[in-house]
């Protein structure tokens, strides 16, 4: 492959699409992963409209899967290096955590903290010889901040937060740069077709339908408020080609001052705010 290497996990819609055009445009060639490749004509189609077909080579890779992160290892071993890993692969899990169960708890956890680890994993060797390398998660302002009804998205949120810290602390002597981008509210199918509520939660029956159904009620009105996905995909690239990139870089409209604001009042203040915002009072 000619020029920069990229590798991008969940590109076949969303921010990863988007990312997956941006990095090819920028001059990489793309190695743009995802867990079903029939799922990918969409993105050759943008990329034949751009002229930017031989620069995506499209692999199946299931971050969940022992046997596909082998393959990928293979894969890399053919292209001999590797230069930005854009770990984007995730789904939200959402519903009341009495209602949750275990069960779905371990599968968000595998998909967004341990899947990521995986192909983390897979990379590092690679970059570790190369003596360079970035590796760009994609987080959440959810990973700063929690939310009532999406527990098991943002207990891995924060999750990938804290690892990533570790992780550039462990690289950063062998000149590789660990990122995290916190993206807020974004139009992305994360909150439609990729977010998945326990069943319970959904049921009229359930203690918690009537709190459940004015969270989706706050997210539906704040939809319209939502941001430009191909800010992220903008903000991706740019921080791939930064040569001293910081840990961190939240996005989004309204997300620096947000952040601020729960890191200066004190917590029952916030909580106060959050409640009211979704009209939930005793």
């Amino acid at each position: 492959m000619n020029g920069p290497i990229a590798i991008i996990t969940g590109a076949s819609s969303g921010f990863g699409l988007l990312t997956a055009l941006e990095l090819a445009r920028s001059g990489f060639q793309v190695i743009a992963t995802m867990r079903n490749t029939s799922k990918s004509l969409e993105l050759l189609k943008k990329a034949k409209i751009l002229n930017l077909e031989s620069r995506i080579n499209v692999h199946e890779l299931d971050v969940t899967s022992e046997t596909s992160i082998t393959n990928l290892q293979l894969l890399l071993e053919k292209t001999g290096r590797v230069d930005v890993l854009v770990n984007n692969a995730g789904y939200a899990g959402a519903g009341f955590v009495e209602e949750i169960t275990m069960d779905e708890y371990r599968k968000q956890f595998e998909t967004n903290v341990f899947g990521v680890i995986a192909v983390t994993k897979a990379v590092l060797p690679l970059m570790r010889r190369q003596g360079q390398g970035k590796i760009i998660n994609v987080s959440s302002i959810s990973g700063k901040m929690a939310f009532p009804g999406l527990s098991p998205y943002v207990a891995s949120k924060h999750a990938i937060e804290g690892w990533s810290e570790s992780l550039r602390l462990e690289m950063k002597p062998f000149g590789i740069d660990v990122v995290l981008i916190e993206p807020g509210s974004y139009k992305t199918n994360i909150w439609s077709t990729g977010k998945q509520i326990t069943e319970l939660s959904l049921q009229s029956k359930s203690p918690y339908y009537k709190y459940m159904r004015k969270i989706e009620d706050y997210i539906q009105a704040e939809e319209g408020h939502y941001g430009d996905p191909q800010e992220v995909a903008k903000k991706v690239v740019k921080i791939a080609m930064d040569k001293n990139p910081t840990l961190r870089f939240p996005i989004g409209s309204g997300v620096n001052f947000t952040l601020w604001i729960k890191n200066q009042i004190p917590w029952k203040q916030w909580e106060k705010i959050v409640l009211k915002k979704l009209k939930i009072g005793k």
